[in-house]
């Protein structure tokens, strides 16, 4: 299939010859929840942690003796069911939330999120972003919640997108599910473009 390629005054100046398994892909919600969900889970720290009876401190003497006061009997001060014991089914920073996905998957989730946003016109391939200096005022044709891929090699749009809150860049062999949702739209280097796979 042809994309057509734009300059910055959103003027069209040609066409780009795109891969249809890329940008063609009919919708499939199931998949872009399951990637994205497990994405998430993949980069979720635990903190919190609860100490279990083994980990306070204290609670090696017996507190009294086991039979003849009278008294339920115990053998330790820091059983859960003291104050000051350790805690029964708290939060533990051990457990591992990540979830395995197939690299296919990940990948197809990629291409059905581009084709959407091809379809939905979010999605335009620009003639070159190359910027005279890598400064913020060179961005100033970019419009908010946009997410910048330039062609490999160029560092200076990153740079100069590196303290603008709603327009970030990505090189192409990061491009991810997450980013190109997260963004309204999406603006694609045509020398970037045969490097998308």
């Amino acid at each position: 299939m042809k994309l057509a390629v734009y300059n910055k005054k959103n003027e069209t100046v040609g066409e780009v010859e795109a891969s249809d398994a890329i940008f063609s892909r009919p919708w499939n919600s199931d998949l872009i929840h399951q990637v994205v969900v497990a994405i998430a889970a993949n980069r979720r720290q635990p903190l919190a942690h609860t100490k279990q009876r083994d980990e306070v401190s204290g609670g090696g003497k017996k507190p009294w003796r086991q039979k003849g006061t009278g008294r339920a009997r115990h053998g330790s001060t820091r059983s859960p069911l003291w104050k000051g014991g350790g805690a029964t089914f708290g939060p533990r920073k051990d457990r591992d939330f990540s979830q395995k996905v197939n690299k296919k998957m990940v990948k197809a989730a990629l291409y059905v999120a581009l084709s959407r946003k091809l379809a939905d016109g979010e999605l335009r391939v620009i003639d070159t972003m190359d910027l005279k200096e890598p400064k913020t005022r060179e961005l100033r044709w970019v419009k908010q919640s946009t997410l910048l891929v330039p062609a490999m090699g160029n560092k200076d749009i990153f740079r100069a997108s590196a303290n603008m809150q709603k327009i970030k860049a990505l090189d192409v062999r990061s491009l991810n599910v997450e980013d190109v949702l997260k963004f309204k739209s999406v603006l694609i280097d045509q020398k970037a473009v045969q490097a998308i796979s």
